[in-house]
């Protein structure tokens, strides 16, 4: 079933100088990219984001580092696109990651892990309503 996503390079990769080889590994899997940007947000913004890490011990690392220079976020679009992002993508820890994963490419630990994938269709769309509001009809329906 075709599936829109989010994804993120988040500002370690965007530091590193992978966010064109990122972009590829996507589209080389058959993703289609529907939108991008790329912003700093705040961490306000963050917060909201990980809502649902709220209770978690390293919420406060994430929103911290998500929120600490620029990122790229994307909507991509594709046959079950939110698990062949997360396959794309690698093990959130990159130690764990499989060879010619994003993570086991690019990640140093498991908070600059370097990119952000939906973990579900449902929070692929909430993720998008936040993160694109502007396409909040047309990507959605």
């Amino acid at each position: 079933m075709v599936e829109k996503t989010l994804s993120l390079v988040k500002p370690d990769g965007v530091a590193g100088n992978h966010i064109g080889e990122i972009l590829n590994l996507y589209e080389k899997e058959g993703l289609k990219i529907v939108a991008l940007k790329m912003i700093k947000i705040n961490k306000e913004f963050a917060r909201q984001h990980y809502i649902d890490l709220k209770d978690k011990p390293f919420y406060q690392e994430l929103v911290d580092f998500i929120s600490s220079g620029p990122l790229v976020a994307m909507i991509l679009e594709g046959e079950d696109a939110v698990n062949t992002v997360r396959r794309v993508n690698g093990a959130t820890d990159p130690k764990e990651a499989a060879e010619g994963t994003i993570r086991n490419k690019y990640a140093k630990g498991k908070t600059d892990n370097t990119v952000h994938g939906s973990d579900s269709v449902e929070h692929a769309k909430r993720e998008i309503s936040m993160w694109f509001p502007e396409y909040l009809d047309s990507y959605l329906s």
